[in-house]
């Protein structure tokens, strides 16, 4: 008898779940249902590249499109057969590679609860000796299956049952964190949650870094705070975000300098004071190596690119 865990998904629900977010998700901007704390819709109705965001504690299902993200100089593609866990605020860039008016991008992310992955590894069944994660990256994919659709599926399905979802929501979403911890990235997700493993301990100096990202960097600091050697520390901190501590900051604060530009017209030497730069000429410099083009030629031809095309 097969297992079900690893069947592929059920053509209904991912019929299922499009139909819903089509009917929800009526334009780009990322739709979250007060109803449901943590649900996010997504529809995008036109490729775009480049853009920078930083992804949190999640778990994302494209049900239609693919989609690109680069972490640090890593890449990572997926699409309608894998999900994407990011198990900590990771600074991204990303690019949906396949959308149209005719078949939008279409996608639904879940944040995850800790609390509720530490919960169920007491009750999910253990790990097999030497069972190691599959790379050691904070950020990485897994096979979509049957009941993890279905159960976002049913997730869904509660929006338009609104006065079953406080009883209901809560136990399709701890169904959801099951699927992913007993799935082919359950090993992961363990590493992050364990308390005593360095896994963990790097995770919490990232929150660290990610609340103070404009004030100066300590390295020193941070290594101490999670009990490990300065060497100890980079290696680890490398491994989980393809990235060194300094570099991770960088991206963070060029990420919300260019959020600042887009979202609040902020002038580029605004911006750049704003997320702890001291000199406007070393932020173009930096900006310029990460996006491609200086802070405002990039703003401009990033507004340009998300012009509606005439018909």
């Amino acid at each position: 008898m097969p297992d079900s865990s690893s069947t592929p998904p059920a053509p209904g629900a991912r019929a299922s779940i499009v139909r819903r977010l089509l009917e929800r998700a009526i334009d780009s901007s990322p739709h979250m249902p007060p109803e449901i704390p943590g649900l996010m819709l997504i529809r995008i109705d036109q490729p775009f590249l480049n853009t920078c965001s930083v992804y949190e504690p999640c778990v994302a299902v494209i049900v239609q499109g693919s989609k690109r993200i680069t972490l640090g100089d890593e890449t990572l593609c997926y699409g309608e057969d894998r999900y994407l866990i990011t198990s900590m605020d990771l600074p991204v860039r990303s690019a949906v590679v396949e959308a149209s008016t005719e078949r939008p991008y279409l996608g639904v992310a879940l944040r995850l609860d800790w609390r509720e992955i530490a919960s169920l590894m007491l009750e999910s069944p253990a790990v097999p000796a030497g069972t190691a994660a599959r790379d050691s990256r904070a950020m990485t994919t897994g096979a979509i299956t049957a009941p993890l659709l279905e159960a976002f599926d049913r997730l869904l399905t509660l929006l338009d049952q609104p006065e079953h979802i406080p009883a209901l929501a809560p136990l399709i979403k701890r169904e959801i964190h099951y699927r992913l911890l007993t799935g082919e990235a359950g090993a992961r997700l363990r590493q992050i949650a364990t308390v005593d493993t360095q896994s963990h301990q790097v995770a919490r100096a990232i929150a660290s870094l990610n609340a103070r990202f404009t004030e100066p960097l300590r390295v020193e600091t941070l290594a101490r705070e999670s009990g490990m050697s300065l060497s100890t520390f980079h290696h680890h901190f490398k491994t989980l975000t393809a990235m060194s501590p300094l570099q991770y900051q960088k991206q963070l604060r060029l990420t919300e300098a260019r959020r600042l530009m887009l979202s609040e017209g902020m002038e580029a030497s605004t911006a750049a004071f704003r997320v702890g730069y001291e000199s406007p000429s070393q932020f173009s410099r930096e900006y310029r190596r990460s996006f491609g083009a200086p802070p405002s030629k990039d703003v401009a031809d990033f507004r340009w690119q998300q012009e509606p095309v005439a018909a």
